[in-house]
């Protein structure tokens, strides 16, 4: 089960909990295999390799990247791979307010995606050697840190959809262009059809391709254009026009910007020198 990222964080800013334990199980660590979850809810965060286990049957599989929660009281099943170690550390928390409890997050089961963070695995580990150290620092760190670990838990998540969200659009986008260069195409057109705004479509391009979105599509045009220079014997005026650029001195003067020469020029030195 896969939950909105916002909503989670939501629900944690307005839920106290209290870390209950912190526990570090590995494939040879001896620990018997249980048939239900324990009666805390609890946050999974593998560390190396890979097991499978199924939350109320609903199997999720436990590997680097990944960050799986499991409510109290739930039917467990667990399934190993074979010869492949496995690591994880399990924190177990409470919600302390009964009320809270029976429609929060902490009754569900569900998988967070945050892919490989130093960050995150350094919070991780800090948490389990503060938690098994002495002392009323300690518990208080453990507090800490475990909203620490949930928070770059969620951080990550959040920039792993923004990262997939943009490329997405980087691709819709750019497509669309690829297709229709050769059309009126406006940046406010382009971003009007795929509903966000200039800035959102600006910072796309430049994560994706180095280069806002108007520059993307000139250069594709001018490319489009050479092309056209090498198979066709049309006047270059023609040739502006039917990549999109109605003006033929503003064609000739970006052409020689990026060519180092005029287009004219260009065609000759191919006609002349074909190898």
């Amino acid at each position: 089960m896969k939950v909105d990222v916002n909503q989670l964080a939501e629900h944690l800013a307005h839920t106290p909990f209290q870390v209950e334990g912190v526990y570090r199980y590995s494939r040879n660590s001896g620990v018997p295999y249980a048939d239900y979850t324990d009666s805390f809810p609890g946050f999974v965060f593998p560390l190396t390799g890979k097991i499978q286990f199924q939350f109320n049957g609903t199997p999720y599989i436990f590997s680097p990247g990944k960050v799986v929660h499991g409510g109290a009281n739930m039917k467990l099943d667990q399934e190993n791979f074979s010869n492949i170690n496995w690591e994880y550390i399990l924190v177990q928390y409470r919600i302390c307010n009964s009320e809270l409890e029976e429609s929060s997050f902490s009754q569900q089961h569900f998988e967070l995606s945050t892919g490989q963070s130093p960050r995150f695995s350094e919070l991780i580990m800090r948490l389990w050697h503060v938690y098994n150290q002495r002392g009323g620092i300690s518990m208080f760190q453990t507090e800490m840190l475990f909203r620490d670990v949930l928070n770059e838990a969620l951080l990550c998540v959040a920039n792993r959809q923004n990262s997939c969200e943009s490329h997405a659009l980087f691709e819709r986008v750019s497509n669309y262009i690829h297709e229709y260069y050769y059309q009126s195409l406006t940046i406010t057109s382009l971003a009007e059809q795929n509903n966000v705004n200039r800035n959102r479509l600006s910072y796309v391009f430049r994560r994706h391709a180095g280069m806002g979105p108007a520059e993307y599509l000139l250069k594709y045009r001018i490319n489009m254009a050479q092309e056209m220079l090498f198979t066709s014997d049309a006047p270059v005026q023609e040739i502006a026009q039917t990549v999109g650029i109605s003006d033929p001195f503003y064609f000739s003067r970006v052409f020689k910007k990026q060519f180092g020469i005029s287009p004219t020029e260009y065609r000759e030195k191919f006609i002349n020198n074909p190898c």
